[in-house]
């Protein structure tokens, strides 16, 4: 086969000149043809192409070959596109990848030309689009459109053949003509189609190899509400359709070139500066041996760009991973990332991506957060969210999970071989970068794998335990741990999190799998960035008497709020605490905002039908409602997926969190909501923002029948002082439950999609949270957040625990916003800590007897340490006065 092909570089040319010469279309510089390099194999075909589904494809010697048989495999080209008017020829040389597998399998290979996705961008065509297909069936009938007017070729088996696809404008239509060539180049059948409507010849084209029958063309601009558009029929693998393509090339005035939207060979970038150290990610695509290993990075210093480091891409996650000590972090700085020489065609080429490292925002008063969990990709590309973010030029991107979900993409998920397993993930990575990337290029980007990014529905991480052997499903899930190898998740977490600043305490959990918890310190706030699933018990084998399933209590005479807090479980682990705690009481580096990263919130928000209450199966059924529509008969539910549980874990969290006087920011839960905290009483803890999902799959309401204590005057009835299905005490004040809107497609815009936005203001301390619709527009002076946003809180208000008695009120003099250390003598402990925003404070405490206090810059000579001052009435503390 290959070299029946390639033995004569005399007989390409001849097949080229007869293509040319036989074309009645307009020449174009537009014009495509594919120069793969020879001597080279990898998965990843080259930044011109995208390959439907990754693992399924590689280059080789030159040739595109489809390795994996099933459904709608297909490779988009990115760099052309047939525009509205004129013509084209395209053509390309095909045959079967194995000549000894035997008979083949029902199915077709060829073109699609019209590609289109939903979304009406090129990467959602690439991804999701559908076209007409043009091509032959494994049994030799040619076919444009469908098999209806097919022509079948006598004693066919295609080893080595040409298929060229020629369409011409006729009166307003088109005439379609598609011709099969052997592989000495004599003609063997030929087939048209007239009268095509120029809608269906408008957009991408895509190589297909198609273990399935010739799908109908789609309706001429459907506008599908479903979410399942692109390639989706029969993806499932099998079978033995297996094809080679090579020479791939498209001609004619209907040619409109798009070279700027080649993908790779950096694809993005994620990195965050802390503490004057910059880490940088690379994110790159599956490369051979043959290709260079190595990525380099230049900064530019007085116009001209020099190297600052050199990193070798990682085998399994496809990362090059840079650390910068000592980075400048006052001024503004461009970076480079070059690649290269890389056999992306006949002639080596070197490739660079650019971005710039901002300086921390010290010189701001407001200091903004972008925030968004739940990617997955009905939506995608997401340029509607991409350009409000854009827009609100947020300082600091936070993913707080779900990245992907285990069907972004189509074609399901491959969870086996492990390499296999490595690829799958990376391309539903890779459409993460793909949205996002020219926002995280210039900014700092906190991501965190949350379950679905590890292949999980729920994850109870267990301490990096492995599920059960031959376990699967609720039973594998239940028992705790992961069901992917080690090298899997390790995999998946260096994509996410290996630009993180370094690791609070790097010891690896259970099975070799690493940790990530760590402080980030961006423009004097101060972010703890946790693992809120990695250590959490799972429910099952605590609590028998449960009959848990998918972390639901089957057994209905279960009482959560009595029974579920079992002995020994664990919410974020000793260590985990240790570190919080510790966060919570250093203020050094200039620190002036105290603020959680997780993956989830410290609650439930969650209700349901009661009859339905025992398990959330029934979320994605439930009928959204209609604005001022209220169910009947929902009640709070006990779902052990959420940080509601265990309460114990719970509460020792919130405990540190107000310590700092931290707001926590979150997602994972599908409904944007904003709540206080509580421990005992309500209000004694601090806030938490869980934003919205980008696209929401699973649209969990918050509509308690029982109205809440305290509700807020003119907001709906499920506001005010409540508590969840556990018994947690919780304020809520604003929630973003699904509510019908009409816009199309109703499964992305009725389900309470958006993102949220959080402004930190230095001077005042004031926090402002914002959430918002995808269909917002903040570029105009009337848009609308969700009902009961923007939120208005002052950085005092994250410890909202009421006095008990005050300590004498601190005057300052000689240092200005000093920090303010308050240790209660009894047992030692440290009650809280705050950078004051004045140069005199009233410290409050919780329980009369004796205190330390601090007053100072911690770490330095600039400290005063006050012993023995006695608690007393508010009326009665009296003064005391710190001088530097």
């Amino acid at each position: 086969m290959k070299t029946r092909f390639f033995k004569s570089n005399a007989a390409i040319l001849s097949l080229l000149f007869l293509f040319f010469s036989s074309c009645s279309v307009q020449q174009s510089k537009n014009e495509f043809y594919s120069q793969l390099p020879q001597n080279v194999q990898r998965t990843w075909i080259g930044p011109e192409y995208w390959a439907n589904p990754l693992q399924d494809w590689q280059l080789k010697d030159g040739r595109i070959e489809c390795t994996g048989s099933g459904g709608g495999r297909n490779v988009y080209l990115l760099t052309r596109r047939l525009g509205k008017n004129g013509a084209f020829k395209m053509s390309i040389h095909l045959g079967i990848l194995n000549e000894n597998e035997g008979k083949l399998d029902e199915g077709w290979v060829g073109f699609k030309v019209g590609v289109r996705g939903q979304f009406h961008d090129y990467r959602s065509d690439a991804v999701r689009g559908e076209g007409y297909p043009a091509g032959i069936t494994t049994n030799g009938q040619l076919f444009i459109g469908g098999l209806k007017d097919s022509a079948e070729t006598a004693n066919f088996h295609p080893d080595d053949i040409r298929l060229e696809l020629s369409a011409q404008p006729a009166g307003g239509k088109y005439n379609l003509i598609l011709t099969g060539y052997d592989k000495d180049g004599k003609k063997f059948n030929e087939i048209n189609r007239n009268a095509v409507d120029p809608d269906r010849l408008t957009g991408g084209v895509a190589l297909v190899c198609s273990r399935e029958t010739v799908p109908a063309p789609p309706a001429i601009r459907q506008e599908i509400d479903d979410g399942n558009r692109g390639f989706r029929t029969g993806t499932k693998r099998g079978g033995n359709v297996r094809f080679w393509f090579a020479g791939w090339q498209l001609f004619g005035d209907k040619i409109k070139s798009e070279e700027e939207h080649a993908f790779g060979p950096v694809l993005f970038t994620q990195y965050t500066l802390s503490n004057q150290i910059l880490k940088l990610t690379a994110q790159m695509p599956p490369i051979g041996n043959q290709d260079p290993q190595t990525v380099r990075l230049e900064i530019k210093k007085n116009g001209k760009w020099q190297k600052t480091g050199e990193a070798k891409i990682d085998p399994l996650a496809r990362t090059a991973r840079f650390r910068i000590e000592n980075w400048k972090a006052g001024e503004d700085t461009e970076y480079r990332l070059v690649y290269g020489p890389f056999n992306a065609g006949k002639k080596p080429r070197t490739f660079y991506y650019a971005g710039t490292i901002r300086k921390e925002p010290w010189d701001k008063d407001e200091i903004v957060v972008a925030a968004f969990t739940g990617n997955n990709d009905l939506g995608f590309p997401n340029t509607d969210i991409f350009k409000q973010v854009e827009y609100q030029n947020p300082d600091l991107l936070f993913f707080s999970g779900d990245q992907i979900y285990e069907g972004v993409g189509g074609y399901g998920v491959q969870r086996k071989p492990v390499e296999k397993a490595i690829l799958d993930y990376l391309r539903k990575w890779y459409l993460y970068g793909w949205a996002y990337g020219n926002l995280m290029r210039d900014r700092p980007t906190v991501a965190i794998p949350d379950d679905h990014d590890v292949y999980h529905g729920n994850l109870w991480g267990a301490g990096g335990k492995a599920t059960p052997p031959g376990a699967s499903g609720f039973a594998a899930q239940d028992a705790g741990g992961y069901k992917m190898p080690p090298e899997w998740v390790n995999m998946v977490q260096r994509t996410q999190t290996s630009h993180l600043p370094d690791p609070y305490d790097p010891a690896p959990v259970k099975q070799g799998i690493g940790v990530y918890f760590c402080n980030l310190n961006y423009g004097g706030i101060s972010f703890a960035i946790l693992e809120d699933r990695k250590f959490k018990s799972a429910p099952k084998p605590l609590l028998p008497k449960a009959d848990i399933q998918n972390g639901w209590a089957g057994n209905r005479k279960f009482s959560a709020k009595k029974e579920a807090d079992a002995p020994g479980a664990v919410l974020l682990e000793v260590r985990q605490l240790n570190f919080l705690n510790r966060w919570a009481a250093d203020w050094s580096q200039k620190t002036w905002m105290k603020v959680a990263l997780s993956q989830t919130i410290f609650a439930n928000v969650a209700t349901l039908p009661r009859e339905e209450a025992a398990s959330d199966a029934i979320v994605p059924k439930l009928r959204i409602l209609k604005k001022g529509e209220y169910p009947p008969d929902d009640i709070p539910v006990t779902d052990m997926d959420s940080d509601g549980w265990p309460q114990t874990g719970r509460n020792k969290a919130v405990r540190a969190l107000r310590k700092g006087f931290a707001l926590h920011i979150a997602g994972d839960q599908h409904l944007g909501s904003a709540i206080q905290y509580a421990v005992n009483d309500w209000h004694d803890g601090g806030f938490a923002f869980c934003v919205p999902a980008i696209s929401n799959i699973w649209p969990r309401r918050w509509c308690p029948q029982k109205p809440g204590k305290n509700p807020l005057p003119g907001f709906p009835r499920y506001t005010g002082d409540f508590e969840d299905g556990f018994g947690n005490k919780i304020t809520v004040y604003a929630v973003s439950n699904p509510v019908y809107t009409g816009l199309k497609p109703s499964r992305l815009y009725d389900r309470a999609t958006g993102y949220g936005i959080v402004r930190f203001n230095r001077k005042t301390r004031n926090i402002v949270i914002e959430c918002w619709p995808r269909q917002a527009d903040p570029t105009q002076p009337n848009a609308e957040q969700y009902p009961g946003w923007p939120i208005k809180i002052n950085q005092m208000d994250n410890y909202g625990r009421q006095a008990k008695a005050y300590l004498p009120r601190l005057k300052v003099t000689g240092m200005t916003e000093p920090v303010v250390q308050i240790i209660d003598e009894k047992n030692g402990e440290i009650v809280y800590t705050l950078r004051i925003k004045r140069s005199n404070f009233q410290p409050k405490v919780f329980r009369p007897g004796e205190y330390t206090i601090k007053v100072g810059e911690p770490g330095s000579k600039q400290e005063k340490i006050f012993r023995h001052v006695p608690a007393k009435s508010h009326e009665n503390a009296g003064e005391l006065k710190a001088v530097f």
